[in-house]
């Protein structure tokens, strides 16, 4: 019996041996050298890639930004006051993702794809890396829709087309996020995803622009990814590429997406706080060498596809800080020279009320005149250069001088465009109702209405436009040309609609 036991216990070990692998698992692992706020020097790791995923003592990640011959600088992505020299730092071979598909829509999240929102884990399968390379030009198509921000100002003047990046920069609280927050809101029923980058905000502040796009309905269409003031420089660098990546799976499936940038001044200094304590050489403004490349290499990626590509679009809108109306400062000029254009909010005019603080003088749109309706299209140029004629004038009629009768006419004219280019927050006005508003002014019917009735005198336009012209709204949307019959047999009705008021 011993015997029989003993071949039993034999046998079944054999058959454990042969069912037995082994597999030998390699990790490269290393130990941090120095490390202050927020970034770490690594020895070795000579395999390691740029942009690779390190993991740390207490589950703190960080991201290699510098390779050298015999060591990395990391900058950490999560909290990393707990690490001290000496402590390991293990690869994960995982270069920098984020979460991506339609899962995220309606979502608040961090720029790793964390949720902040207490709905739960975020349902993404797919995941991109951070960093990709823009689209080939070969790739890519004429901007040749318009993305209707609903301000007029912008609409008509500056006006943005879908793949195009357009710049707003202005002093602190001069309403560059109110402007971004309108065109999210005017994208409700366009099908337009819409992802807001907070980078470096305070977090009342970005949780006010959040509660601001659950009143409007719009938040089921919105992506909002955060990386507040309080957060490591590490991960507020890398939040706009991750937004981004996120529109690049809708844009590269036929979609269209706006992607703002809140703010890139914020985003600078992360990336000089990095780089300065990673020991990179500093250059003007304490700026590291490659601060514009960062840029250019993020705002590159905003593009419209052709169709065998996706088709899709995303238009991005970076937000810059100036100070005392500086322009020409570094920051501002390095984007200005990457964007296809510039909206400028003025100080002065914000001071005067007049809102939105557009300067039309400083704005500009270089690509998306192209894009912009065909008929509207024909009312910007004697727009602009009535306005642009108010302009000079108005400053020579504040000495008193005498004017005569068609100088008076420019000024009431000008006076009219100014009242109506004027808007409230939340209130965007569809482009068929402005272009009915902008054809009554270009024929002179509200240079005589009182700036203070001017927005009832532009509810009677759009009211007769939509009551007894509703085809033309059609129209207009179908990218057709307003007829001279059409466009005379509604300035008739508007004249009639407007007697009241003048």
């Amino acid at each position: 019996m011993l015997k029989d036991a003993s071949k039993q216990a034999k046998k079944v070990i054999e058959e454990t041996i042969k069912n037995t692998t082994h597999q030998l698992h390699v990790s490269e692992v290393s130990t941090i050298i120095s490390i202050s706020a927020g970034t770490a020097e690594v020895a070795g790791l000579s395999q390691v890639k740029m942009n690779e995923l390190l993991t740390f003592r207490g589950g703190t990640v960080g991201m290699v930004q510098t390779l050298h011959t015999d060591r990395v600088g990391v900058v950490f992505l999560t909290n990393a006051d707990h690490l001290k020299a000496g402590d390991r730092a293990k690869r994960t071979k995982r270069v920098l993702d984020v979460p991506v598909g339609e899962g995220l829509l309606g979502r608040v999240i961090n720029p790793l794809g964390q949720p902040l929102d207490d709905k739960g884990p975020v349902p993404a399968t797919e995941t991109l890396p951070v960093e990709r390379e823009s689209p080939p030009i070969m790739h890519r198509a004429p901007v040749d829709t318009p993305l209707q921000t609903g301000l007029k100002a912008i609409d008509s003047f500056t006006p943005i087309g879908r793949g195009q990046r357009e710049l707003i920069l202005g002093d602190r609280q001069t309403g560059k996020t109110a402007i971004a927050l309108d065109t999210i809101i005017n994208q409700k029923n366009t099908g337009v995803i819409c992802i807001y980058c907070a980078i470096g905000q305070r977090a009342s502040g970005t949780a006010r622009v959040i509660a601001d796009l659950e009143k409007h309905g719009v938040m089921n269409n919105c992506i909002v990814v955060i990386a507040s003031g309080d957060d490591e420089a590490g991960l507020q660098y890398i939040a706009p590429y991750a937004a981004t990546a996120i529109g690049e799976w809708f844009m590269e499936r036929g979609r269209d997406v706006l992607v703002i940038y809140d703010d890139l001044t914020a985003h600078a200094r992360a990336y000089r706080q990095m780089s300065l304590l990673l020991r990179t050489p500093p250059g003007r403004e304490a700026f590291p060498g490659d601060i514009f490349y960062i840029h250019s290499r993020l705002l590159e990626r905003s593009t419209h596809l052709r169709p065998e590509y996706g088709g899709g679009s995303l238009t991005s809108l970076p937000i810059v800080s100036t100070e005392a109306g500086n322009i020409s400062a570094y920051i501002p000029t390095n984007i200005i020279s990457i964007t296809d254009g510039q909206i400028y909010l003025s100080t002065a005019l914000f001071q005067k009320g007049i809102l939105p603080a557009i300067d039309t003088g400083r704005s500009v749109s270089r690509v998306g005149g192209d894009a912009q309706l065909p008929a509207y299209r024909k009312l910007v140029g004697p727009l602009k250069l009535f306005y642009s004629q108010f302009e000079e004038l108005e400053s020579f009629a504040k000495f008193g001088t005498q004017m005569d009768a068609a100088t008076t006419g420019r000024l009431k004219r000008g006076q009219a465009i100014r009242a109506v280019l004027q808007q409230i927050q939340y209130a965007p006005m569809p482009v068929a109702d402005q272009i009915a508003v902008f054809t009554a002014t270009n024929e002179g019917l509200l240079d005589n209405v009182p700036e203070n009735q001017m927005p009832q005198a532009q509810d009677i336009i759009i009211r007769i436009l939509h009551h007894q012209f509703s085809g033309v709204v059609g129209a207009i949307n179908r990218k057709e040309k307003l007829s001279d019959d059409v466009r005379e047999k509604m300035l008739t009705e508007f004249a009639k609609g407007l007697k009241k008021l003048v």
